[in-house]
């Protein structure tokens, strides 16, 4: 493995490991807390629209992605806010118009299309230096997003209708939370795969969500495992020869498993 550390590909890969995990962890707390993880599980399965988009036309596949994601997010947030009772029916609807606009497209492409399966399954191993970058400014912009509106993002999460009395505008954190969802996403596609995701995105969650007293420190630990379960996922995988974000899956999995059994020895103890 430490030969392996000369090539760039590698280097770039782990760099990407680190960014998207620590971007996929935060962004994954707040999708928790604020139960978003089916309206982000819509918005990452719709975003295949976007690759097929990208193919047809022949356009930059992060920009093309990243305007459909951002698109579906907002359409979501739009009906989840307005019409709430029907959003898992919307949702459901978003989820398979999305795909099959992709599909469509994509068969409509001329030419073979090898690399599809690296959208759907992740291939970190092609991620380029401009990937890093846009992974490196999207990091940024959720550290700034919670650093200067945590107060606002926690009241929200917590008790929206409280926050909406305080002149806390709900609906508009809301929507850059699923915004931000969307673009984690995209990013997250490269490691992953938009299949995996969700799982990438809540597992971490789950076990930071158990041993956190804060939204704080639920973000920090999330982050953390997020980012353990994506190197050693990258670890086992270049050793065993594997496909990249199916071992993060599995490790993450396995990760919250050995948890699950170390609490229920606890509380039997």
């Amino acid at each position: 493995m430490i030969e392996a550390l000369s090539y760039d590909f590698v280097q770039n890969a782990l760099i990407a490991g680190v960014l998207v995990s620590i971007s996929i962890g935060i962004i994954g707390a707040l999708v928790v807390v604020n139960r978003m993880v089916f309206l982000a599980g819509g918005i990452a399965h719709s975003s295949y629209g976007g690759i097929g988009l990208a193919i047809y036309f022949g356009i930059p596949m992060a920009l093309s992605t990243s305007l459909f994601a951002v698109a579906s997010a907002l359409l979501i947030s739009w009906l989840s806010i307005y019409h709430k009772n029907r959003i898992d029916s919307f949702i459901g609807l978003i989820w398979a118009v999305g795909m099959a606009i992709g599909i469509v497209l994509v068969d409509l492409s001329p030419g073979y299309h090898g690399d599809l399966m690296s959208y759907l399954f992740g291939s970190i191993m092609a991620v380029s230096h401009s990937d890093i970058w846009i992974m490196t400014i999207l990091l940024i912009t959720i550290l700034l997003f919670v650093h200067i509106f945590y107060r606002e993002i926690l009241a929200i999460s917590y008790d929206s209708e409280y926050a909406s009395l305080r002149g806390i505008k709900s609906h508009l954190f809301y929507t850059l939370i699923l915004v931000l969802s969307a673009l984690s996403v995209v990013v997250a596609i490269k490691v992953v795969g938009l299949i995996l995701v969700i799982a990438m995105m809540t597992i971490p969650t789950f076990i930071a969500e158990k041993l956190s007293k804060s939204l704080y420190m639920m973000m920090i630990l999330s982050a953390l495992f997020a980012f353990v379960f994506t190197m050693l996922g990258l670890i086992l995988s270049y050793i065993f020869d594997l496909t990249s974000g199916a071992t993060i899956i599995l490790t993450s999995a396995f990760g919250m498993g050995v948890y699950g059994v170390i609490s229920y020895i606890k509380s039997r103890i």
